[in-house]
């Protein structure tokens, strides 16, 4: 049975989830979700995702829901498959569970909320909220420096390999590309290095053109 991504293109979460597949060489199937109507809320997805939230992930008879749950399951489970984007023996692991959490606990608090209020609000007729952005950059700015000092010392998060951990950035930080808080990543040469090397990835291409 095919692998089946149940989500749209316009959800950073499903754009995790199709990256890491691609990443992988994965064959796999699309089903748009209509996120306008609020079919993320009824059946049949609920069924996948009691949540109600995109995306909700098929493999067989196995059904997942978020992103970075299904992007370690597929890297487990393929583990032979495409990019290696595990790496192994314990030290290891624990650099590359340290940034997966980093990526999620410090730089996705931050920037996913900065991408709400800039780009979401607007296309939902909402005013963003000026005040809320600019503390919120400040955040993602001390965030920033600690990968500034990271990046200095390897290539990618977890060394010299592209990892999940960098895998799950894609979606925000492009994203925050096309906003002012470019900015933050130009003033900082080696993070900026580093998204320019990870948005440049074929996986990442196919991602953004894939078909629902």
């Amino acid at each position: 049975m095919a692998i089946k991504v149940h989500g749209n293109p316009h959800s950073p979460a499903a754009q995790r989830v199709i990256v890491c597949l691609e990443e992988k060489g994965l064959e796999y199937d699309t089903v748009l979700i209509d996120l306008r109507s609020r079919e993320q809320k009824k059946e049949p997805f609920i069924s996948i995702n009691p949540f109600g939230q995109v995306p909700g992930f098929e493999d067989g008879d196995l059904k997942l829901y978020e992103s970075r749950a299904i992007t370690k399951y597929i890297a487990h489970v393929y583990a032979d498959k495409g990019t290696p984007l595990l790496l192994e023996g314990p030290k290891k692991l624990g650099t590359l569970y340290l940034w997966l959490e980093v990526e999620v606990q410090k730089f996705d608090a931050s920037a996913q909320k900065i991408a709400y209020e800039i780009l979401v609000k607007p296309v939902k007729g909402m005013t963003t909220d000026e005040a809320a952005v600019e503390q919120l950059i400040v955040q993602l700015s001390d965030v920033l420096d600690v990968y500034e000092a990271r990046l200095a010392e390897s290539k990618y998060l977890t060394g010299d390999s592209f990892t999940l951990a960098d895998l799950h950035h894609l979606p925000v930080i492009n994203n925050l590309y096309k906003t002012k808080v470019k900015s933050l990543f130009d003033a900082r040469p080696h993070f900026s290095a580093w998204c320019a090397d990870i948005l440049a990835r074929p996986a990442w291409k196919k991602a953004l053109e894939a078909k629902y």
